[in-house]
């Protein structure tokens, strides 16, 4: 074992660049991070010391501190279930679906069925304003507000003096049952309990509940689990596999708890795997394709680079990665179809530069494997020996 304890952070949707298939998704010319930087001029000295600016156009730099490259997707969707899955070593060919436009009849008319309840909304919103637009209705006659986030995910929201969220989460839990059918492959069903008054309505985030599709195989957090390592998982990392592979869960609502939470187990003994998701910058800047913000959200990100590495043991190994694209310069709300960045961090490292890209996300979930001598995934490759 090279190292005790391995930290992957994924930044959610930060993709560096058009993948050889964009095109077939719509997505030639996407760029996330590359675009931002050029309508933003990014200010983070910390991420460009290890590397993560010269992953946009792989360009050589010998002053960096870390390996660095990037890894190209297999997995045929451009979603993070897909994403995390191909990181941790599933293929997954069949892409989970979106519905921008907004859910069938169908599938509408189920719902109402199994829950007794009217539907209102059914249409594509990233963001709180779909409270304000309709929870004072959903307050006033108990109905039910369905949406999408253009994500694959079918979201429910109900206020919570209208539907106890337990009745929410039970509501969903059916729904959940109602969306595996094949010809809708819906990723996820997402519980939205909210609180306030007309135009000061939010959301309760600590009461939300999401219930994903189960991965279809074990992936590499399984295999450790099995192994007796710690898997931890902070944020939407346990709804994205289901709690499958995880053994210990932190929540955690936007990227600074996240941090602070991952800071925290930093502070902790244990052999294996943290796994943290930084869902801000797909769900508030990506989607609303807010070029700004986003920018302002990875400075912020550079302002905490320091406190974690000065936290790393020497046997710790820092992965920064990313989950697919949603470049907030280009057409639409999708995600977009891109390679990521790939950042390794050792303090002990003693050689660090640019590696060969990575044919597959699962390389990272090969390396990691690999570390901890348990089952490789039936994708990827490690370069744990590479590591110097």
């Amino acid at each position: 074992m090279k190292f005790k304890r391995i930290f992957l952070m994924v930044l959610d949707s930060v993709g560096v660049g058009e993948t050889t298939d964009a095109i077939n998704f719509g997505d030639n010319g996407a760029n996330t991070l590359g675009h931002i930087n050029e309508k933003c001029d990014l200010f983070i000295p910390n991420l460009k010391k290890i590397g993560f600016l010269d992953t946009v156009n792989m360009s050589e730099n010998n002053q960096v501190d870390a390996y660095y490259t990037i890894a190209k997707p297999i997995n045929g969707g451009k979603d993070s279930l897909n994403g995390h899955y191909e990181m941790m070593g599933i293929k997954h060919d069949i892409p989970f679906q979106t519905f921008n436009s907004g859910f069938p009849y169908e599938v509408i008319n189920g719902i109402e069925q199994i829950t007794g309840r009217m539907i209102i909304g059914n249409k594509c919103c990233t963001d709180d304003s779909i409270l304000q637009e309709l929870g004072e209705r959903q307050a006033s006659y108990g109905s039910l507000i369905v949406y999408t986030s253009a994500d694959s995910d079918l979201q429910v929201a109900a206020h919570e003096d209208s539907i106890p969220i337990a009745t929410l989460h039970q509501y969903c839990e059916k729904i959940r049952a109602l969306t595996l059918k094949e010809e809708l492959r819906v990723g996820r069903v997402i519980a939205r309990p909210f609180t306030g008054t007309p135009g000061k309505y939010k959301f309760l985030h600590t009461s939300r509940k999401d219930f994903a599709v189960k991965p279809p195989i074990k992936s590499v957090l399984d295999h450790l689990v099995e192994n007796s390592y710690n898997v931890i998982g902070i944020g939407k990392i346990n709804d994205i596999f289901d709690g499958q592979g995880i053994n210990k869960l932190i929540k955690a609502t936007s990227n600074a708890e996240a941090i602070n939470k991952l800071t925290d187990i930093m502070d902790k003994s244990f052999t294996g795997l943290c796994m943290v998701n930084l869902s801000d910058f797909d769900s508030l800047y990506g989607h609303t394709r807010d070029v700004e913000g986003y920018a302002r959200a990875i400075e912020e990100l550079d302002v905490d680079i320091p406190i974690i590495l000065n936290k790393l043991e020497l046997d710790d190994l820092l992965i920064i990665t990313a989950d697919h694209g949603n470049d907030p310069t280009f057409k639409g709300n999708d995600h977009t179809r891109e390679n990521v960045p790939v950042i390794m961090y050792s303090r002990n490292f003693k050689e660090t530069k640019r590696l060969q890209p990575f044919e597959t996300f699962a390389n990272i979930g090969a390396t990691i494997a690999d570390n901890f001598e348990v089952q490789l995934p039936e994708i990827g490759k490690s370069i744990l020996e590479e590591l110097e």
